[in-house]
């Protein structure tokens, strides 16, 4: 493991290229598109034809995090990407792409309407779903920061650091966390909680983050997290 973060904070988790330092109440926990058109039976992964348990095994680990971060009070975002219901916010292209490969945006599927706003599909699990105070951001694509007012909501909050987690880690978890690093927040992606659609990108994504001394973060795991949150 790399050397301590020269970033203030009490509490420090070991992480790879280096040690995550954080204060609880200036961190946020977010977690990125855990829906069930993202990893569950009828969604639009698995109309895909992706393995939807390489999705889906993030969620147990997010739920332990998700207790613990609850449990002493630290800021908790959910996201979820999706479309209005007329499509008027989802690009033409993005549109044309997902019909090619026979899981259309807004075409009728078991779970309603894919990734539209309000159908069950786009609707975070029951496993992590927020709770009172919690904030939801609701996003039309792939990063949680485009046209969206998570940037504001953070800074009102004073949060300076992220606790990454959720899927898929190739795509709106690692745009989520490059953006976030371009923005100025100290990131800690917990490689447990993320999941890809394929194996290799995900392996890859992991390797993207560590590289150059952290590139955009550093990396670690919910029980090294959680370990360190129940020194507090």
């Amino acid at each position: 493991m790399g050397t301590t973060a020269s970033m203030s904070g009490r509490v420090r988790v070991e992480a790879d290229p280096y040690t995550y330092a954080f204060d609880p109440e200036h961190t946020a926990v977010v977690i990125i598109d855990m829906q069930a058109d993202f990893c569950g039976k009828g969604g639009y992964v698995d109309k895909m034809g992706y393995d939807i348990s390489l999705t889906a095994c993030a969620i147990e680990p997010i739920k332990r995090v998700l207790v613990k971060a609850r449990e002493i009070g630290m800021t908790v975002i959910h996201t979820r990407e999706g479309h209005r219901p007329d499509l008027s916010d989802c690009p033409p292209n993005k549109l044309w792409r997902s019909k090619q490969i026979g899981a259309g945006i807004g075409d009728l599927g078991p779970l309603g309407r894919i990734l539209v706003r309000g159908e069950a599909g786009w609707d975070i699990i029951p496993e992590l779903y927020p709770i009172d105070g919690e904030v939801i951001i609701d996003k039309p694509g792939k990063g949680s920061f485009y046209a969206t007012d998570l940037d504001l909501v953070l800074h009102r909050k004073g949060i300076t650091h992220l606790i990454l987690t959720g899927i898929t880690t190739d795509v709106c978890v690692h745009t989520t966390m490059r953006d976030a690093n371009d923005r100025g927040y100290e990131c800690l992606l917990l490689e447990d909680c993320t999941g890809a659609t394929d194996v290799g990108n995900y392996a890859s994504a992991i390797k993207m983050v560590k590289m150059q001394g952290g590139v955009f973060g550093t990396v670690s795991h919910s029980e090294k997290l959680i370990e360190s949150l129940n020194q507090i």
